[in-house]
């Protein structure tokens, strides 16, 4: 049977340290709330008065329940105060000295039964447990932030933790409401180890100027629907933090390349540049600790931007007769372009045409399209299987397959038919769009177009500029993206683009965790969740991409970049090859055949 916390100690009363200190004092524990002067307990003091006060304005907390929550809290200045609690947990700064310093403080304050506990985001339990006399006793408890709001707890346990600890602490986190995850003690643990590898990359890409932050952050919103971009997600956390953490795991996670901070990273430390907290970091904010971004001269107008030197843009080719280039017909005729669709023979013009009537249909029985509209969108599309009908258009968007012979040939063909200024666009999402660019004459009205699938849903088009594109030709597909009631991100051509290069080297992260069975699936799947925010696990999210496309994917990322940490997870190549391909096949990660 498990045992029962009376009373919890919490050191340190920072954000995260205040909030675990209401999540306890929500749940009816006594609490005792300790500083290391009165200055820094009038602070967390504050800071939880205010949480509390913003959770009764919310209507979240009735006024009697944050009296009776206060009444549990008892405020102390030293560890002294300690000595009679079942439970300590540490919510100091992320420096490994003073986390054993204070251990060692707790080992001989605390009465012998006493659980001693670190809320440690990255640093080894194990090194922190040893500054003590009771190692079997120290467990890692890793709340995320904020801690009344987030549900996901890790458990990390050192190789002498005590089963019977393990056991009490996650009984502790159900009855707090939380889902826990239990783990051995790793660098970064579950949701650091996946979530910093994916932020350190995204400055990256800003610092090498690849795309710009807003695009990269609207990229992995709008393309992966997660709750922030990456680089406004730096700026929550502190631009300091996390470059604390990534040292760590650098150092104590093998030295893989991917965790070696940024250079872009430390100098913004050293400028002071530390996100939210200091009123500037990636972005500018409109006061420290403000949520608000203002402009700044970093900030681009997309309007002006769309605008400048934007070709007139009034009949559009689609060629391709597959889903991607039926749901961008369909983008096009109801935004007002004339479309001409062009396939490959009768049957296919006749398949493409009945699956835009059907598409229009579903939207008028939803209720989202009136008729007449449906009916006019309709009556904008010409039906072809002849190229040279694309002779007068002013955009030619090609959705055909991903194969770089095919889509080559088909540039040629077009730089043949099509007028000059003519904007040629590839919807590629993994082949390199210079590859078709120099299959023309044209290469400067050449760009990438890559449409996020369902087309006519998702929000995101990446606007992909080679080396030889002109600013004329980004303008203007800008400017087309914005009339289609799209979100455009410019990015250059590089492997991936920008959501791909960033999501699948973490979902193979995700795979090489599980393969080194560190977790199962289904708990990094709830780190993710809960921990992160994610709309889906990297397991659930794998079978519904399909193995063999994240596969390839990862593959091609790799044979670009050459670096070591994309290298495919060997498991996710062996199920592949068993044919483990995911929920089209009804196997993947997870079994679907019964569901």
């Amino acid at each position: 049977m498990a045992r029962e916390f009376r009373t919890v100690g919490v050191v340190g009363l920072g954000t995260m340290g205040a909030g675990i200190v209401e999540v306890f004092a929500r749940n009816g524990v006594d609490v005792l709330a300790v500083e290391i002067n009165e200055a820094a307990l009038e602070r967390g003091r504050s800071t939880l008065t205010g949480s509390t006060d913003r959770a009764v304005a919310k209507g979240k907390l009735s006024p009697e329940d944050r009296d009776a929550l206060q009444s549990r809290i008892t405020f102390a200045v030293g560890l002294e105060a300690l000595d009679d609690v079942d439970l300590v947990i540490e919510a100091v700064p992320e420096k490994l000295e003073l986390k054993r310093q204070i251990f060692g403080e707790l080992d001989r304050i605390c009465k012998p039964a006493a659980i001693l506990a670190t809320n440690t985001s990255s640093l080894s339990v194990t090194e922190i447990s040893v500054a003590t006399h009771r190692p079997n006793q120290v467990i890692g408890i890793h709340f995320f932030n904020p801690a009344p709001v987030m549900k996901l707890v890790e458990i990390i346990r050192t190789v002498v933790t005590s089963p019977e600890v393990v056991a009490d602490v996650e009984a502790l986190c159900t009855r707090l409401g939380k889902v826990d995850v239990t783990i051995n003690d790793r660098a970064g643990f579950i949701a650091n180890a996946l979530l910093f590898g994916y932020l350190n990359h995204a400055v990256s890409m800003y610092e090498a100027k690849y795309a710009s932050r807003e695009d990269i952050d609207a990229a992995m919103k709008l393309g992966c629907g997660l709750p922030m971009g990456p680089l406004a997600l730096m700026d929550l956390i502190g631009v300091d933090t996390a470059y604390e953490i990534l040292d760590t795991m650098y150092r104590r996670g093998g030295r893989d390349r991917r965790h070696a901070p940024v250079p872009l990273i430390k100098q913004m430390v050293t400028a002071g540049l530390l996100g939210r907290k200091s009123g500037r970091g990636f972005y500018t904010y409109e006061k420290p600790g403000s949520p608000v971004v203002v402009p700044d001269e970093q900030t681009p107008s997309p309007e002006s931007a769309a605008a400048d030197g934007a070709r007139g843009i009034a009949t559009v080719g689609v060629v391709g007769s597959g889903t991607m280039a039926i749901g961008i017909i369909e983008v096009f005729a109801k935004a007002g372009y004339e479309v001409v669709s062009v396939t490959r023979g009768g049957e296919k013009s006749a398949y493409v045409c009945e699956a835009v009537k059907k598409s229009l249909n579903k939207g008028v029985v939803r209720g989202k399209l009136a008729e007449a509209d449906r009916d006019a969108a309709l009556g904008r599309v010409t039906w072809s299987t002849n190229l040279d009908h694309l002779a007068d258009v002013d955009l030619v968007v090609e959705a055909v397959v991903e194969e770089l012979s095919v889509k080559q040939a088909l540039f040629a063909s077009l730089d043949e038919i099509c007028k000059p200024g003519v904007v040629l666009a590839t919807t590629t999402s993994s082949l390199a769009v210079i590859e078709c660019a120099m299959s023309t004459h044209r290469p400067a009205d050449v760009v990438g177009l890559h449409f996020f699938n369902p087309a006519p849903v998702m929000p995101l088009v990446e606007i992909v500029r080679t080396i030889r594109t002109s600013p004329e030709a980004v303008a203007t597909a800008r400017a087309v993206v914005a009339a289609l009631g799209k979100t455009g991100v410019v990015c250059a051509d590089r492997s991936g683009f920008v959501v791909n290069a960033l999501l699948f080297p973490y979902l193979n992260d995700a795979v090489k965790m599980l393969e080194a069975s560190y977790a199962t699936a289904d708990d990094i799947d709830h780190a993710m969740k809960l921990g992160c925010g994610y709309p889906m696990g990297p397991f659930d999210l794998l079978d519904v991409v399909g193995l063999d496309v994240s596969l390839a994917i990862q593959r091609e990322l790799y044979l670009e970049l050459r670096e070591p940490g994309f290298a495919p997870a060997p498991l996710l190549e062996h199920l592949v090859t068993a044919g483990y391909l995911g929920r089209k096949v009804g196997r993947g990660f997870r079994d679907y055949t019964d569901r």
